[in-house]
């Protein structure tokens, strides 16, 4: 399986990689959020930009600049979050497109999320025009209300790696214990017969959470982490989270 290596991190081998999100609604607020991120254990950022008032990718861009400044070499990840998978706004395919495609030409960031259910052309394009300016693509899905079938979950999973992202992503909500075993299968089978590349994979909520610390023996290789306000159910602090991750790592 290969890996993926942006800045100085590579994801897909060893412990789970820490993405932090960032989530507010105007520059000052997410700068601010930005600066605390040097106080914990993060190895990676994800700008929430549907939580942002954007009037145009401009603004996006000019938010981007300032991050960047601020973060340093921590790497960020661009995501606009849809309605339709529990992000803020519901936009146009176009808009999606466009505001995605500024952010990756910016020379700040360096993966963007791509959602699979935006449609085949729409995330083909936006994949090829990502990698044209040498960024990453996370493909990626999320279900906030139930937990698919495994095979399912394998086959959206197989279809984001036709597509040519550089790692899958699939969030589910489970609705029982064996929800989350449900999500945890899918993952095994998934690194362990078809991915060549890294997954991300998440049961969220209450009951999920032991998904978001186990990817190392499953197969998922990022866990989100809370420092302020969580983007999803479930994300635990990143100072816990770091610490169990480890101690996994060691007893694995």
């Amino acid at each position: 399986m290969r890996t993926v290596t942006v800045r100085n991190i590579t994801i897909g081998e060893g412990i789970p990689k820490i993405c932090v999100p960032i989530i507010a609604h105007s520059k000052e607020e997410i700068l601010k959020e930005a600066g605390n991120l040097r106080q914990i254990p993060a190895d990676l950022v994800e700008w929430r930009a549907d939580w942002f008032a954007l009037d145009d990718p401009c603004a996006a861009v000019e938010v981007l600049a300032a991050l960047r400044e601020v973060l340093g070499d921590l790497p960020l990840l661009f995501t606009f979050r849809t309605k339709s998978e529990g992000g803020q706004k519901q936009v146009r395919a176009e808009e999606y497109l466009a505001l995605n495609e500024a952010a990756a030409r910016s020379g700040y960031v360096d993966l963007i999320d791509a959602e699979l259910f935006m449609g085949e052309e729409t995330v083909k394009s936006l994949i090829a025009a990502a990698h044209c300016c040498g960024v990453k693509v996370v493909a990626s899905n999320h279900d906030f209300v139930k937990t698919p079938e495994k095979e399912e979950i394998v086959r959206r999973l197989c279809a984001m790696q036709q597509l040519g992202a550089d790692i899958l992503k699939i969030a589910v909500m489970p609705q029982s214990r064996a929800d989350v075993l449900t999500l945890l299968a899918a993952t095994e089978e998934m690194q362990r017969s078809f991915a060549n590349r890294p997954l991300i994979t998440m049961s969220m909520g209450g009951y999920g959470a032991v998904s978001r610390i186990c990817g190392e023996v499953f197969g998922s290789a990022v866990t989100f982490g809370a420092a302020g306000k969580a983007s999803a159910p479930g994300q635990l602090p990143v100072q816990e989270l770091s610490q169990v991750l480890a101690a996994l790592h060691r007893a694995v």
